[in-house]
């Protein structure tokens, strides 16, 4: 999924610096963000992600003069160890709904996806429990949503599950790992977080199709919020960013579709570049 995802705490500094609102520790002049250092398509030290980019736009908007990270691998952990410990203001991306952090607006909706060559015999597979995936050799994440879909339609006895938590510093995603065994033949198809399989189908060098699961009967919810994650007690900086959001949607949906992100609006259709 999205990132939820060292350097010396920034605690002190953060205090320094001069408070927002009442028990707010927002650095003022310096957008802190929590990043995972490895994360592509969505942050990465070399600033490449598109959340690094995300980064910079949203410090231009709200006044701040520079970007700084804090990075931590998006592990258990990640949320206690950076914005929890006040190392850090922001983490650019976080599923609408977790409680580790509090939610911004959502500024994108993105689904998992269906992966296969183009030339494969799943042509005109909508949904996990169609037919021609029975006896398919399938990549998922284990423990992600897909999982359950996939395990009522018997689909996981032929499956290759992948491991989901991994440091990325030290491995490839799971995302690449999957599109590298589909090009090679290992797998048949994957079921990947929308958002990796749109960076790196495009980068196999293969024509690879991409269906979003929205059809879906029962099981796991496929579809997802994105917000921006801040601490609970930042609650004007909250509003803040709600109101980045809401002036810069049209430039984030631009950024998004440049790396392949299958967005969907309200009524679960694909946003177009």
């Amino acid at each position: 999924m999205a990132s939820v995802l060292a350097v010396a705490p920034h605690q002190a500094h953060a205090q320094n610096a001069g408070l927002g609102a009442a028990g707010e520790l927002v650095d003022p002049d310096v957008l802190r963000v929590c990043a995972d250092p490895s994360n592509m398509p969505f942050s990465d030290e070399s600033g490449e992600g598109f959340e690094d980019k995300l980064a910079k736009m949203v410090a231009e908007g709200t006044g701040r003069k520079s970007v700084s990270y804090t990075w931590f691998p998006s592990i258990t952990g990640f949320v206690r160890n950076t914005l929890g410990a006040n190392r850090c203001d922001i983490v650019m991306g976080y599923a609408q709904g977790d409680e580790l952090v509090q939610n911004t607006n959502a500024y994108y909706r993105s689904v998992y996806v269906l992966v296969y060559p183009k030339n494969s015999p799943l042509a005109g597979v909508e949904t996990l429990a169609d037919p021609k995936l029975s006896g398919k050799r399938i990549g998922v994440v284990e423990g992600t949503p897909p999982t359950a879909n996939m395990a009522a339609a018997k689909l996981m006895g032929d499956a290759k599950v992948y491991p989901l938590m991994i440091d990325s510093r030290r491995a490839p995603s799971m995302a690449e790992l999957m599109m590298r065994d589909m090009t090679a033949g290992s797998i048949d198809a994957a079921v990947i977080w929308g958002p990796m399989a749109g960076y790196y189908a495009a980068r196999t060098g293969a024509d690879m199709v991409l269906v979003p699961l929205t059809h879906e009967k029962g099981g796991q919810r496929m579809i997802y919020r994105i917000t921006m994650g801040v601490r609970p007690s930042d609650q004007n900086w909250k509003r803040t960013l709600n109101t980045f959001i809401k002036d810069n949607q049209p430039r984030i949906d631009a950024l998004l579709l440049e790396y392949g992100v299958p967005l969907l609006d309200e009524q679960d259709q694909r946003i177009a570049e």
